[in-house]
């Protein structure tokens, strides 16, 4: 049998972040290719364009933890989503597994882990992309937020358990510790996982150890939505810039101390708890007025001598490094997150040690140097558009992946 049809799962119908992007983009991709998409989610409402594209969509309407009212009905739909474990049920019972494959993208904020053994019990091989780290990590990250450090330890360990390293409060990380441990024995993550899909080696290379010895592991990078055009001349522009977040977690009170250090001027694109002191420290810095459009994110990096991205988090990728290469920009990167898989060090941008603020000053330094930051920005270009990571090429690779799952495997 032939791939025809592929049921793409997702906590969300609409986009609302990278993942979702990349869920909805790759559906209407996959659906423009000739293939049969069905798309179900947990919370609506659903984008326009999945019906446009001729995508069956299957949304139950249901809220996302975070937006649910009832904090015990989210809990418990967290842990052990029921209604949507029925519903997937409902959908797969029409289609053959013979010639379908189910593409998992998120499940953490809304769907819970119920969903795998539906797919498992119905006979459909399953590709789940990892955009985060919950398939091993009860938070998501390898992160103790508290401490603002990589968490280095076991998940689930007495000391995973036992460490407060969530972002709200002690009893959150115990109810992530509960429903981890149900993912893990019940919900079947990582072992009902036919293929993983990882977005870059850095993440994939923090999660060797936790995926399923079985599971064929593919790399299929996220792509990026970003025209051709002639490459800013970067090295006649003056602001380092950072676009994203502003929460500890992403750095940018580091950026901050930096251009402290540096006097160098540095524009923050993006909102987030951290602006207050961040104007407080950086007062020559400029700011954007809240969250940022498309648009304003490639306006400003025309107008950039370099990106900066400083996140203290692994990430999984870091696209906007991709969008930065994209424009002829040079990149200054935390060498201890994925977002340094997308520049050669020396060549088409700069790392410097995770944390080091001093470190990072002193890469910025070396970009004041005009004829260094031309080579860079025109390394990364060239770079980036000899295979530019577009949508065409990741609907390629992943068609390629899901057809692979059909062909020549033997079910457990």
């Amino acid at each position: 049998m032939t791939l025809q049809t592929i049921v793409v799962v997702h906590d969300f119908a609409h986009v609302n972040g990278g993942a979702a992007q990349v869920a909805v983009s790759g559906a209407i991709g996959l659906a423009e290719r000739g293939l049969r998409v069905i798309f179900f989610a947990a919370a609506g409402p659903v984008d326009p364009r999945l019906t446009d594209a001729g995508i069956t969509v299957h949304c139950l309407d249901q809220s996302s933890l975070l937006d649910n009212a009832n904090r015990l009905q989210a809990a418990w739909q967290g842990i052990w989503n029921v209604a949507a474990a029925k519903a997937l049920q409902a959908v797969l019972r029409s289609l053959d597994p013979r010639s379908t494959v189910v593409l998992l993208h998120s499940w953490s904020r809304a769907l819970s882990a119920s969903i795998v053994p539906t797919i498992r019990e119905g006979g459909f091989r399953l590709a789940c992309t990892l955009h985060d780290y919950f398939i091993a990590c009860p938070n998501g990250g390898f992160y103790d937020f508290p401490a603002g450090i990589p968490c280095e330890r076991t998940p689930l360990s007495l000391s995973c358990i036992t460490c407060n390293c969530d972002a709200r409060r002690y009893t959150h990380k115990l109810w992530r510790v509960a429903r981890h441990a149900v993912q893990r024995r019940w919900g079947e993550i990582p072992t009902g996982i036919d293929t993983v899909i990882a977005v870059s080696q850095f993440s994939l290379d923090r999660l060797a150890a936790y995926l399923p010895h079985h599971a064929q592991v593919r790399l299929v990078g996220n792509p990026i939505d970003v025209d051709r055009t002639p490459a800013v001349a970067a090295a006649t522009n003056r602001p380092f810039v950072m676009i994203g977040r502003l929460a500890p977690e992403k750095g940018a009170l580091l950026l901050a101390e930096a251009a402290g250090q540096t006097g160098l001027p540095v524009t923050f694109i993006g909102e987030g708890p951290d602006e207050a002191a961040l104007r407080h420290l950086c007062p020559e810095a400029t700011f954007s007025d809240g969250w940022a459009s498309r648009d304003q994110v490639l306006s400003a990096l025309g107008g950039a001598r370099a990106l900066v991205f400083p996140s203290r988090l692994y990430e999984v990728q870091g696209l906007t490094v991709l969008e930065a290469a994209a424009r002829g920009i040079p990149s200054v990167v935390s060498d201890g997150c994925a977002a340094r898989d997308q520049v050669i060090d020396g060549q088409t941008g700069l790392w410097f040690r995770a944390g080091d603020v001093d470190d990072l000053a002193a890469k910025m330094r070396l970009l004041t140097d005009d004829a260094l930051v031309e080579r860079l920005g025109r390394a990364a270009y060239q770079g980036y558009w000899s295979e530019p990571w577009t949508m065409a090429r990741h609907i390629d690779r992943l068609t390629e992946v899901l057809t692979d799952m059909l062909v020549g495997k033997v079910r457990r």
